[in-house]
């Protein structure tokens, strides 16, 4: 498991939602990118086209989302997703109700109990998830042991759904997320959030038009260096 530096005692109030602004015309330099407050102190990472982070003094949220981009028009979103608590903070159960996603039109979606999940046919999506995921294995370092979310199961599953799990800070708790859109993916920023026991995390990522999608990659260095600029520790 990759090391993710632990969060200062100082944090950002910003998170970056990956809105290009490139430059209209032929393209000479590196875009910038918008990076709006979410309304919660936190810092914030990416670590791929498709993977977001977000984290404060209590809680890390980490989430790939290359499905929901390839998922236009579709009803459902899925997101492959890693919890876990920081150094210092005490075990804590982590329940489904506290866990929500904003959609560019601004409305709150909540988790699907099992029981409405397992009313639809999620398998499509799920084969595309087996060719089209990026890892989300980046966690504090001493989050060295991974444990399962288990929100969701299928009824062909060997394994349980159940509606929380226990978080700690050696614990590095991963799984699948759905959410079931009104109206279907829209190309847009939504949000992930994670009220831990303490506080609200917020993680920003962006459903992509196929040329703002072009412009990440072809710049993804670049915008890498300008999220970690904006959340760097300022000196003393």
């Amino acid at each position: 498991m990759r090391d993710k530096r632990s969060v200062s005692l100082v944090v950002v109030g910003l998170a970056c939602v990956f809105a290009l602004l490139a430059p209209t015309g032929v393209q000479t330099q590196a875009p910038t990118i918008k990076i709006p407050d979410p309304g919660v102190p936190q810092i914030m990472s990416i670590e791929g086209n498709f993977v977001r982070a977000a984290y404060n003094n209590e809680g890390y949220v980490i989430l790939g989302y290359q499905i929901v981009n390839r998922s236009v028009g579709e009803e459902y979103a899925m997101l492959d997703v890693g919890l876990t608590v920081l150094d210092g903070v005490k075990s804590q159960k982590m329940a489904r109700p506290a866990i929500t996603l904003n959609t560019p039109d601004g409305k709150t979606i909540p988790l699907p109990t099992i029981e409405e999940y397992r009313k639809d046919d999620t398998r499509a999506l799920q084969n595309r998830a087996k060719v089209q995921r990026d890892s989300i294995n980046y966690f504090p370092p001493s989050a060295r042991n991974a444990c399962r979310m288990g929100l969701f199961s299928d009824l062909s599953d060997p394994v349980m759904a159940w509606d929380e799990f226990e978080l700690s800070n050696t614990r590095a708790c991963l799984g699948r997320l759905y959410f079931k859109i009104p109206g279907g993916i829209v190309v847009g920023q939504y949000w992930l959030n994670v009220k831990f026991q303490g506080s609200l995390v917020r993680v920003p990522f962006r459903v992509f038009t196929k040329e703002e999608e072009k412009t990440l990659s072809k710049n993804y260095k670049s915008i890498k260096k300008q999220v970690d600029d904006a959340f760097k520790p300022k000196k003393k």
